[in-house]
């Protein structure tokens, strides 16, 4: 008899942030945002749609009490996963990198790219309107398929080659770095509000 198993498995993690107040979140992320001028600069030297604080502040969690409350739910979320994904780290640990805001308006994408020099990475979900765009994730063996026939519609969800994650306002998403993910256009007429960041091998 015929036996199938599945190889090299791509993990995501999926859960819920904490009891963190989304509301102080939210406008903190605005607050952020309006004050933040060399983040401003950057986005609209980079044409960047909307704001990032990624290439501006790097101390979101000391700056922020809010921030210091994510930072300590975030470590448990990924310290969780990386015993999923059966990592030996040596007496290490995975330690915040970074950690950033992203304000995408209507029309706004983040195109597709991963994380280099991380072990894992993430996002937490401060506000999601209702046509906000899901997370696109892409199968990392995208590039050796070259004569693979496209997947039935009705594939199950480890097969297809794109899987779309939407998040609700305070989950949070895991995946290892190398992870190439995109955010689609944001089809919301309101802004849709998230906090990225990586972790590394301390």
């Amino acid at each position: 008899m015929a036996q199938i198993k599945s190889l090299f498995v791509t993990r995501l993690y999926h859960a819920p942030l904490g009891p963190i107040d989304a509301d102080e979140l939210r406008a903190s992320c605005y607050s952020i945002a309006e004050d933040d001028e060399a983040g401003q600069e950057w986005c609209e030297e980079n044409a960047f749609p909307g704001y990032t604080s990624y290439a501006s502040l790097t101390d979101l969690p000391w700056r922020f009490p809010i921030f210091a409350e994510v930072k300590a739910a975030l470590d448990a979320h990924v310290a969780t996963f990386a015993e999923d994904l059966a990592f030996d780290l040596d007496g290490r640990d995975l330690v915040l990198e970074d950690i950033w805001i992203n304000i995408l308006p209507e029309g706004g994408i983040h195109t597709s790219h991963i994380h280099p020099h991380s072990v894992i990475s993430g996002t937490t979900y401060v506000k999601m309107p209702e046509g906000a765009s899901a997370l696109k994730l892409e199968d990392p063996r995208a590039q050796m398929m070259m004569a693979t026939p496209p997947r039935r519609k009705d594939a199950d969800e480890a097969l297809q080659q794109f899987v779309y994650v939407k998040p609700a306002v305070g989950d949070v998403l895991l995946w290892e770095s190398w992870l190439r993910h995109e955010v689609p256009m944001n089809m919301s007429e309101d802004d849709r509000i998230s906090v990225s960041f990586n972790y590394k091998w301390a």
